[in-house]
């Protein structure tokens, strides 16, 4: 597993951003010129400006301290739309889950071992996630307008991680069993083993882009946490809580899994435009051979969501059994291939579960298991485009 305290040490690190730039002269000691001539260094001025033509996703030439003028305007309107979407675990009340948690017949032991195991992968996986962004992806990104949604990502990341926290803290749950989950239980260890490696690709603070080969690294990098982290890997989990919400149970925690939900699939969108995008000013990287080790990728992350799934339910629970998973993982990563250009894995999938496709379409926030209404919206009509 990687471990975060052998970063670099930050005396080690140089500053981020800051693209390399030609010394003004010398300012003369008139404070005013006059208007009939030009300043001496205007020309010179006027070249360090930021032109759109010189943008890119990676290995922009323009400075990324300069937000505009816009070139991937797509970017900027999804940061203003999970602005608008701002949630806090703790505005949500538990009152109703605990009492259900602490009654002796409140839940079977299979529906707390499912909470369980959910809080287990999820406590962690968005550390990960977070981590991935803050010391890689956004290093490695030339577009000032996604860094932008980068930065607010990160700190959704931060506020989904809280509210498992938060969730284990009101339940009253054993925290070192639930946050070392992904040491000590097979199935979670397994999906963040399968992460760790293009974790460590994009913190590496030796890796640079600027070749094919390591702008290929970072393309599969981000179309593995775009499309199967958070496209893929958090589905099972987001099923299992939300059905348990739609039975009336654990209705406090199936709320914050509804706007983790919204958040992660704005994730998901952006990651993909950035993936597309990058495909498109750098068409060299999408090759015959890199494509079919993406779908091999895919492949597998099917495999590993299937045996989570058959770990967190190893009997039928809330109408839902492991193997109705394996249509639905393949339905989605169908998907997710088919929106990076990747023709469909597996043929003919349907969607077993219709409503969580409802849920995710929501264009405006309520209280959706009737424990209280909330606009969390602050302005502006949500849009998942």
């Amino acid at each position: 597993m990687l471990s975060w305290e052998e970063s670099t040490p930050l005396s080690a690190v140089k500053p981020m951003g800051l693209m390399p730039q030609t010394p003004m002269a010398k300012m003369p000691a008139a404070s005013i010129t006059p208007s009939s001539q030009p300043a001496p260094d205007a020309d010179r001025r006027d070249d360090r400006r930021v032109r759109v033509e010189d943008k890119r996703i990676i290995n922009g030439a323009s400075d990324v301290n300069q937000l505009v003028p816009f070139k991937y305007k797509w970017a900027w309107d999804k940061y203003l739309a999970t602005c608008a979407n701002h949630w806090m675990p703790q505005e949500i009340s538990m009152g109703r889950d605990i009492a259900l948690w602490k009654s002796a017949d409140g839940l079977t032991e299979d529906e707390r071992r499912l909470v369980k195991r959910n809080l287990g992968f999820f406590v962690t996986a968005d550390s990960l996630a977070a981590n991935n962004i803050v010391l890689g992806t956004y290093r490695h990104i030339s577009a000032p307008e996604c860094r932008q949604f980068l930065l607010r990502q990160a700190f959704e990341e931060a506020i989904h991680t809280h509210a498992y926290q938060y969730i284990t803290e009101s339940l009253g749950l054993d925290e070192g069993e639930i946050f070392n989950a992904y040491h000590e239980v097979k199935s979670i260890r397994d999906k963040d083993e399968f992460l760790i490696p293009f974790i460590d690709t994009l913190t590496n603070p030796h890796f640079n882009t600027g070749t094919t080969e390591n702008d290929q690294k970072l393309l599969r990098s981000l179309i593995v946490f775009a499309c199967l982290m958070e496209g893929l890997f958090f589905y099972v989990g987001f099923v299992q809580i939300l059905a348990l919400g739609r039975q009336n149970k654990m209705t406090g925690a199936a709320e914050q899994y509804q706007y983790i939900l919204r958040d992660e699939s704005m994730h998901c969108n952006f990651g993909i435009d950035l993936i597309n995008t990058i495909k498109l000013e750098n068409p060299h990287l999408w090759t015959p051979a890199f494509r079919e080790e993406i779908r091999g990728l895919f492949m597998q992350a099917v495999e590993l969501e299937y045996a989570y799934a058959e770990d967190t339910m190893p009997r039928g629970v809330l109408g839902l059994n492991a193997s109705m998973f394996k249509g639905y993982l393949r339905f989605i990563a169908n998907r997710r291939a088919q929106q990076i250009g990747l023709d469909p894995l597996f043929a003919h999938e349907e969607n077993p579960f219709p409503w969580m496709s409802e849920m995710i379409d929501l264009k405006k926030e309520r209280n959706f298991f009737e424990t209280r209404v909330i606009e969390y919206q602050t302005g502006g009509a949500l849009s998942w485009d």
